[in-house]
């Protein structure tokens, strides 16, 4: 473990030291994998994977305390937890800017085109609503409406950003005011492996959950029955 942490320290400040980025995230995600192949691996030491027969691996799978199983999925969660706010803080993207119809903006790959604004009258309120073509490689993958919103009897607005999921990333854009020649502010945010900050916590209270359901957590062993003779001594 030792020797692994160190080769792991020492990738991380030659990748810095020769790309001139941060050592530390990659240092941390290492150390999520660390965390996850290591929970995975101690399951299948105790399994016997690769050693025995699949029956019989399955058969100790099934044996296995629920204690274990929640130990596994647990120590995992806290793995893609931390890839993901490492992810998230480290290489998200930021577009800020003024754009016009036929506007594109370039982020992480993807490009947003802003076909038009428009407005829409709602219930109670007059809505400003910006349509984005999401484009990749030239493929159109998805429409975005973020809107803004005024409230003429409270005098307030309202920014309603519109969201892009990914796989576990997400795209986010929301509008800022509207410029007399018709620009509109914009800001759009790109945050990769977004969702894995959400999905390990949710690994970790169903591993949580899994050992609390382990009737040997929750009820004591029974204490040895004192022997005859003892009870006689003691009167």
């Amino acid at each position: 473990m030792a020797a692994g942490i160190a080769a792991l320290i020492m990738v991380a400040v030659v990748w810095a030291w020769t790309s001139g980025g941060g050592a530390f995230a990659p240092l941390a995600i290492g150390l999520a994998v660390f965390v996850i192949v290591g929970a995975l691996s101690d399951l299948a030491e105790r399994i016997g994977l690769f050693r025995v027969p699949l029956g019989t691996v399955a058969q100790r799978a099934r044996g296995l305390p629920r204690s274990t199983w929640g130990t596994v999925f647990a120590h995992a969660g806290v793995g893609v937890a931390l890839i993901g706010i490492v992810c998230e803080t480290t290489w998200n993207s930021e577009y800020i800017g003024s754009m016009k119809s036929g506007d594109v903006a370039v982020i992480a790959g993807y490009q947003l085109k802003l076909d038009g604004v428009t407005q829409r009258q709602g219930p109670n309120f007059r809505e400003t609503v910006a349509r984005f073509s999401v484009l990749q490689h030239g493929e159109l993958l998805d429409m975005m409406t973020p809107s803004k919103r005024s409230f003429s009897t409270r005098a307030t607005t309202t920014t309603e950003a519109a969201l892009l999921t990914r796989g576990a990333s997400q795209l986010y854009v929301s509008l800022g005011d509207i410029a007399g020649d018709g620009t509109v502010a914009v800001r759009i945010y790109h945050k990769p492996l977004v969702l894995l900050i959400w999905f390990g916590p949710v690994l970790m209270a169903f591993g949580g959950m899994l050992s609390l359901s382990d009737r040997r957590l929750r009820v004591g062993a029974p204490k040895p029955a004192k022997s005859l003779r003892g009870l006689q001594a003691a009167e």
